[in-house]
């Protein structure tokens, strides 16, 4: 059998002069005689870094809101102006001098005018502050069905007296002044005025007093 020289005993060596031990601890290990072997070589704990508790950040702030830009200022719409109610219809008023025995005829007179200058006989209202119009009791002697029923119809020229108590409105009214007291002529012209919408003759003596005199069966404006 061959024979293998022994393997030479390799010894651990010291680090030379000059080379710096890791730790003065493992010097000493080393340093240290081996009994009965191998020099043993110690562990050494290293301690963990101690971490000295310090303040704690503070969490952020939360960001300030940021102020609303003042916008452009709304416009308020100006009130215009308030709007204009109609103004009444403005009713002409005309005169003709008559006296109380004569007013009856000139009232015909000026019904004829108002006739022939293309009035149509259901927009013209007579009426008497006396004595009713003699067409009147004509119409009345066939009973006050028929008489009313001509006003409700409106097809003709109506008479009637100036204290009528139903609401009629014609475009002219002829106001008779035949008769009755200065207070009642005065209560007649304001209801004929109250009933047309665009002409009232007045034939004698009622209503506001005129600067000019009217000749006798001639209308003048007031």
């Amino acid at each position: 059998m061959p024979v293998f020289p022994e393997e030479p005993e390799i010894h651990e060596s010291l680090p030379g002069p000059g080379v710096p031990f890791p730790r003065e601890s493992d010097a000493q290990a080393l340093r240290a005689p081996a009994t009965g072997g191998a020099p043993t070589i110690t562990p050494t704990t290293v301690a963990a870094p101690v971490t000295v508790p310090g303040p704690r950040p503070a969490p952020p702030r939360p960001a300030a809101p940021r102020a609303a830009r003042p916008g452009p200022p709304r416009s308020v719409p100006k009130p215009g102006p308030a709007p204009r109610r109609p103004a009444a219809p403005q009713v002409e008023v005309q005169r003709i001098a008559a006296t109380p025995d004569l007013a009856v005829e000139r009232a015909d007179e000026a019904v004829d005018r108002l006739l022939d200058s293309g009035r149509d006989p259901a927009q013209i209202l007579v009426l008497t502050v006396g004595e009713a119009h003699p067409w009147q009791q004509h119409e009345l002697s066939f009973g006050e069905e028929r008489y009313w029923a001509q006003l409700a119809e409106g097809g003709d020229v109506f008479y009637a007296d100036a204290a009528l108590t139903r609401p009629v409105r014609r475009e002219a009214v002829v106001l008779v002044v035949n008769g009755g007291t200065p207070a009642g002529t005065a209560e007649a012209y304001a209801e004929a005025l109250g009933r047309a919408t665009a002409l009232l003759v007045v034939c004698g003596d009622a209503g506001p007093a005129t600067t000019e005199a009217a000749a006798p069966g001639r209308p003048v404006k007031a």
